[in-house]
């Protein structure tokens, strides 16, 4: 299979109610540039706000999967979050026109089959991979909740539910494959226990509700006026339950739908960690709170490893700019020629280094008495070494120059200090166009992050 990120090929449209606020909106899956990722819009509101779909904006889990930035909110995401992470789409734009997504059929099905009606199309960028290499896990140990990832080299999700129910009883699920999911997973629908419908109807949920969406529970027989109950409240007809057992349209799909049905919930919260995952996860008795819990901790591994290094910098490396051919590449000169080396120098990247010495004009005067290197000959420093990837882009680069246009997402992690000895790692952040540069930039020293932010700058020719 190729290893390429993958988008729709063009726009699908779905309307219909939302299951908890019965509100009825429209759906449009749109493609997305590589490694935008899935953003959700909300076309009704001004500015048509966007929110990633990402772990760290989720607000709620209570009977769904809730995300919000602002005042912008939008809920039910998991079921449409799942076909899109099932059919393998790495980069998409999600419009809709109210704050719930449509429940649909109460499963991912139709959601599957109007991205496979279009199909999806590879793009140039590589997928983005997080590979498990310790034992992640959360757990709620007083309600049995667990969910743990081992290091495997693809991904295999296995569910175990369990609710004290004689007619769910203990059930299994499990996905060996991502490509199983459309055929095996999307199709199973949500579920309800009968004791739970009036307690959330008074909750002012589930106004969207009914036998088109969702499985009924029944734990122990129903007269025939519980059984009319029910069609009074989803305008159903529904015949007396006799036995415990299922309520549900056509029958079951499968005769571990329920424990199928989380699964699929899972996939869909887990779509949250913005990226494709290598690992073997366990769930049991999972929920939209420790599905999501646990795609945050696996959120802050991301970031952890994204503020490694690129590379394990020591004195007797040989570069491959020193600085006689950094002063050929860059105007600047001492006391403002604040790199010494590039290390490393590729298409959309280059890694370079500054030895920070005492002898440093700076420290004259911050601080006479405590040395630290100001942030903002850091963030100078880490800049000029970007200039060397942007110059690298033309043919003449002793002709031309970079200039600061804006500089975003400054953070300063610890001091810089006489002795340290600084790496810079810059990073394209999108092709440069009519010589715009953005780039995402950081500076380590040795395996501490000591300081990033998000660089756009503009290339100059400066000599004819």
């Amino acid at each position: 299979m190729s290893n390429k990120q993958r988008t729709i090929t063009s726009a699908v449209t779905i309307t219909g109610k939302g299951l908890h606020t019965g509100i009825k909106t429209t759906v449009t899956i749109k493609p997305a540039e590589q490694n935008s990722g899935i953003k959700f819009t909300r076309t009704d509101l001004e500015g048509s706000p966007e929110i990633p779909a990402l772990a760290e904006f989720v607000v709620e889990t209570s009977r769904s999967t809730v995300i919000a930035k602002g005042e912008a909110r939008i809920s039910t995401i998991e079921h449409c979050l799942a076909a899109i992470w099932g059919c393998g789409i790495d980069n998409a734009t999600i419009e809709i026109d109210g704050p719930e997504v449509p429940i649909l059929d109460g499963s991912a099905k139709l959601w599957v089959e109007a991205i496979e009606k279009v199909g999806t199309v590879e793009q140039d960028a590589e997928i983005k991979f997080f590979e498990i290499k310790n034992k992640i896990s959360y757990t709620v140990e007083e309600r049995g909740v667990e969910i743990s990832a081992f290091a495997d080299e693809k991904l295999t999700i296995t569910v175990n539910v369990d609710f004290q129910s004689q007619v769910v009883g203990m059930q299994y699920a499990t996905l060996r494959s991502r490509d199983d999911f459309n055929a095996l997973i999307s199709s199973c629908r949500t579920f309800v226990f009968f004791h739970e419908i009036q307690p959330l109807i008074e909750a002012n949920l589930i106004k969207g509700g009914d036998m088109d969406n969702a499985i009924i529970i029944v734990e122990k027989s129903l007269s025939a006026s519980e059984a009319s109950n029910i069609a009074k409240l989803f305008n159903e007809n529904v015949e007396e339950v006799k036995e415990p057992g299922y309520v549900a349209k056509g029958g079951l799909r499968f005769d571990n739908e329920i424990a199928r049905h989380k699964l699929l919930d899972l996939c869909g919260d887990l779509a949250l960690i913005g990226c494709r995952l290598k690992g073997r996860v366990f769930a049991t008795r999972p929920g939209h709170k420790s599905n999501t819990e646990f795609a945050k901790l696996i959120r802050k591994e991301i970031k952890a490893a994204t503020e490694l290094p690129p590379i394990e910098y020591t004195a007797n490396m040989k570069p491959l700019m020193d600085i006689n051919e950094i002063k050929k590449r860059l105007p600047h000169r001492p006391p403002f020629l604040l790199v010494d080396k590039i290390m490393d120098l590729g298409d959309d990247y280059v890694i370079g280094v500054k030895q920070v010495t005492m002898n440093e004009p700076f420290f004259v005067g911050h601080f006479p008495d405590e040395p630290v290197m100001p942030g903002v000959l850091q963030i100078e420093a880490v800049a000029q070494c970007g200039g060397i990837l942007a110059l690298s882009k033309v043919e003449d680069p002793e002709n031309y120059s970079t200039y600061f246009m804006k500089i975003d997402n400054v953070k300063f992690k610890r001091k810089v200090v006489p002795g340290d000895t600084l790496l810079f790692s810059l990073n394209l952040l999108e092709p440069i166009r009519r010589g715009i540069v953005s780039m995402g930039a950081k500076v380590f020293v040795g395996n501490e992050l000591a300081c990033e932010a998000t660089l756009m700058a503009m290339v100059t020719k400066t000599k004819k």
